[in-house]
């Protein structure tokens, strides 16, 4: 083998490779180095596609779709998904419902245009888990943990030995492997805050998808529409799954209760921009560069 072959064949094993893709209605990005890092990134990119076309619940063929238009479906996934939304919606006292899919539907209807006015029906109904099996008797939202789920399953189908990445979509991210920027929610380009961290970071608000003052956040226990802060970033050590709830669950929530709700939970830190004024409980600290 020539020397040219050498370092070709050498560059196909040890690399550095970065995708970047559309997934979930966002940007996705895979950045992985060391061993076949060109193949783990395809891995990962695969994975996020195939999960979205299961999990999206506006594409009548997904799997999400199926079950809120027969109330039944047999998916690994969806029954993951949905016993951590039951979990979920237990710990912050129905804040965080995935029972509400109807109100999601309404929401993304109004903010794309396609209706003049809002007022969603609030509703509550049994959902039964059964190995892979669910059966629901209400409409199910699962947007407040299919990214961040698609994002642990992307990075899991990146990782191996000698290899290193991360994969981020759309504010949600996986541990990352070097510092990164907090965006500004004002349109700034200078960033609020930059982050080292070895935990999953997701990030909410009401500066994202916005319309008149309504957004994608909600609040079931109260039946209001629209995120309270400008921006929420929550770092958390279980997964990305877990952040990406969590960020949601205290955009929807007053200033005091979220922050206390933050500091309560475990292995979880959260930095909340409110009436431009930047709060955060008292380990976020430790995850700043």
């Amino acid at each position: 083998m020539s020397l040219a072959d050498s370092l070709t064949a050498a560059r196909t094993r040890l690399g550095d490779a970065r995708l970047e893709f559309r997934c979930c209605d966002t940007d996705f990005v895979v950045r992985t180095t060391g061993y076949h890092a060109n193949a783990a990134a395809e891995r990962a990119r695969d994975t996020a596609l195939s999960l979205e076309a299961e999990l999206n619940a506006f594409d009548p063929e997904s799997a999400v779709a199926h079950l809120n238009r027969t109330g039944r479906v047999e998916n690994e996934h969806v029954a993951r998904l949905v016993r951590r939304g039951l979990e979920y919606g237990e710990r912050t006292d129905g804040v965080f419902d995935i029972r509400q899919g109807a109100v999601e539907h309404d929401l993304k209807a109004y903010l794309r245009g396609d209706r003049e006015s809002i007022s969603p029906a609030f509703e509550t109904g049994s959902v039964r888990i059964d190995g892979d099996r669910v059966v629901t008797e209400t409409e199910l939202d699962l947007n407040g943990l299919a990214k961040g789920y698609i994002v642990d399953r992307a990075t899991a189908a990146a990782a191996g030995p000698g290899r290193r990445g991360f994969v981020s979509g759309g504010g949600d991210m996986s541990p990352p492997t070097g510092p990164i920027a907090v965006e500004s929610p004002y349109g700034d380009s200078r960033p609020l805050k930059i982050l080292d961290t070895d935990w999953n970071v997701a990030t909410s608000g009401d500066y994202r998808r916005e319309r008149d003052g309504v957004d994608h956040v909600y609040d079931p226990t109260t039946e209001r529409l629209g995120a309270r802060h400008e921006s929420v970033t929550v770092v958390a050590n279980r997964d990305c799954m877990e952040a990406d709830a969590l960020a949601t669950t205290l955009a929807a929530l007053p200033l005091s209760a979220a922050l206390e709700r933050a500091v309560a939970w475990p292995d979880l830190e959260a930095f909340v921009v409110h009436g431009g004024v930047f709060r955060m409980t008292e380990g976020f600290d430790e995850h700043i560069a």
